[in-house]
């Protein structure tokens, strides 16, 4: 039967092949029946995952911790009077300490006792808690108490050490071949029930959740991954651990079938660095970032959307500074190698040794440029939240508050943004309503055209530093670039804007008229 099949099928296509040469093959849709063979499990690859699982699943364990947790207490408002003993026995603002504890999962890549799990794991779960032991349970219910080894909150990653010998434990694969669609086992320890497998398939790679930072790639899967599973490993079908369950998506905290994995490639030489003693040693730009080209940025410079990111801030004297880089910039590439949503700018730079040289494509002010910076290494978190500063960027405020205003006012050319603008004065830097840093050039916002589309946007106060990457220091510098942006036929502006001491803001703005 399979050669009468063969043959008829080689006559079907030689019939198939003459009438292509007389007229044109109409096109058919990707999955008309018959185009797509049912595909067969790949050699080796499981009918059930019982046998693979019962060899891996010894190697993954259990992580708890115990924590004291010192809680505040609020002042009692009624201390020193006849109800102070009604609301809380004039105790009022005495520390109050009690116990907490969390649960996650790990894995061992030694048989000397080495566990991986996530750096949230093991960290302290609220203000004021600090993680009193840290225990290991094998599948056997044998428990350890583990020292950490290191950790890296950037990363989410963290090592341990218990002291056992002979231990079962699993290697890393290579998450680079990872597709979408290639199935995943997921195995870990939710909700402190014991071990538990699920199943599943990989749904994206190098998948940004948004949250920012050097390594905010991940992938997603449909594996059902709950609240303990953090730490836990992820199998591809030949038992490699191709990535470490990290974080789900969901409005409910419990699983919808979107769960994130941090990819083995990027994990490995972290927990490497960690296994010989070393460092974390990351590059470093000393910039503040605008986020992504999107679909506004790209209408009103000019450029492909989803390439490049925009900066926000330069931090004076850091290495982009000292490179070139401006505030307004575009950076589209990295030695070569595209900024992407992907692939973001954060990303990229991280990856880059410090002390190394790093080629930077850039547009500035719509021309494309570049700049050689030289990669410093990346401070701790303090050091960085001290840097850059906190507080929110306050662009839902409201503008009811003007600034103390000295100097000519004079509006854009035609009023095209709907905006009236006058140069930043130091006395008008120090204004209340202004509050911006001393460094800060540009020009301040004196008044909002209520019928434009800056309206809702931007207030009086606001301080404009450049618009379409070309940094502005009076009415006419304002006016020059939207003329330009018009004649390129543009549709809108990109404006960054700097409101008080929060960080700056990218705000596109449309051109009246």
């Amino acid at each position: 039967m399979r050669y009468a099949y063969a043959i008829t099928t080689a006559l079907l296509l030689g019939g198939a092949t003459a009438t292509l040469a007389l007229q044109p093959a109409a096109q058919v849709a990707q999955n008309e029946p018959g185009a797509i063979q049912a595909v067969a499990p790949k050699p080796g690859a499981p009918m059930s995952f019982a046998d693979m699982v019962a060899k891996l699943q010894p190697a993954v364990v259990n992580i708890s911790t115990k924590q004291t947790i010192v809680q505040q207490q609020q002042a009692n408002p009624f201390a020193g009077t006849p109800f102070g003993e009604l609301f809380g026995g004039g105790q009022g603002g005495a520390p109050v300490k009690r116990e907490g504890a969390s649960l996650g999962s790990g894995f061992l890549i030694s048989p000397d006792g080495y566990v991986v799990t996530n750096a949230h794991v093991i960290r302290p779960g609220a203000k004021g808690a600090t993680v009193n032991s840290i225990t290991v349970t094998l599948t056997d219910k044998k428990e350890y108490t583990a020292k950490i080894i290191g950790q890296d909150p950037d990363s989410d990653l963290a090592l341990l050490k218990i002291d056992a010998t002979g231990l079962p434990f699993v290697k890393f694969g290579n998450s680079a071949g990872a597709r979408v669609g290639d199935w995943v086992v997921a195995i870990g320890e939710p909700f402190g029930l014991g071990g538990t497998v699920t199943a599943g398939i990989i749904s994206a790679i190098n998948r940004v959740t948004g949250q920012g930072g050097a390594y905010d790639r991940f992938i997603q899967t449909d594996a059902s991954i709950n609240q303990g599973n953090s730490g836990g490993p992820m199998f591809d079908l030949n038992g490699n651990v191709i990535g470490i369950n990290s974080q789900i998506f969901s409005q409910s905290g419990g699983n919808i079938g979107i769960g994130f994995a941090i990819p083995a490639e990027q994990a490995k030489p972290i927990i490497d660095t960690f296994m010989k003693g070393g460092s974390l040693k990351r590059g470093y730009l000393g910039v503040g970032l605008g986020g992504p080209v999107d679909e506004d940025a790209a209408a009103a410079l000019g450029i492909p959307k989803n390439r490049g990111e925009l900066i926000s801030r330069v931090e004076p004297g850091g290495p982009a500074a000292k490179g070139g880089l401006k505030v307004g910039d575009v950076v589209t590439k990295v030695n070569g190698k595209d900024v992407t949503p992907d692939q973001t700018l954060s990303y990229l730079v991280s990856n880059v040794t410090p002390g190394q040289v790093a080629r930077l494509d850039v547009i500035r002010a719509s021309r494309p440029t570049a700049v050689s910076v030289t990669v410093a290494e990346r401070p701790s978190q303090e050091a960085l939240a001290a840097l850059v500063g906190g507080g929110d960027d306050g662009f839902s405020a409201d503008d009811d508050d003007a600034p103390a205003t000295g100097g000519a006012v004079a509006p854009t050319s035609g009023n095209a943004l709907g905006l009236t603008v006058q140069p930043l004065t130091p006395a008008i830097a120090r204004a209340p309503a202004v509050n911006v840093d001393a460094t800060v050039q540009g020009v301040v916002i004196a008044q909002v055209d209520p019928s434009s589309d800056a309206a809702g946007k931007l207030k009086r106060g606001d301080v404009i530093v450049a618009v379409n990457g070309a940094q502005v220091r009076s009415a006419a510098d304002v006016a020059a670039a939207v003329t330009a942006a018009k004649a390129a036929g543009r549709p809108q502006v990109l404006l960054l804007v700097q409101r008080a001491r929060g960080p700056g803001a990218f705000v596109p703005v449309k051109i009246k008229g």
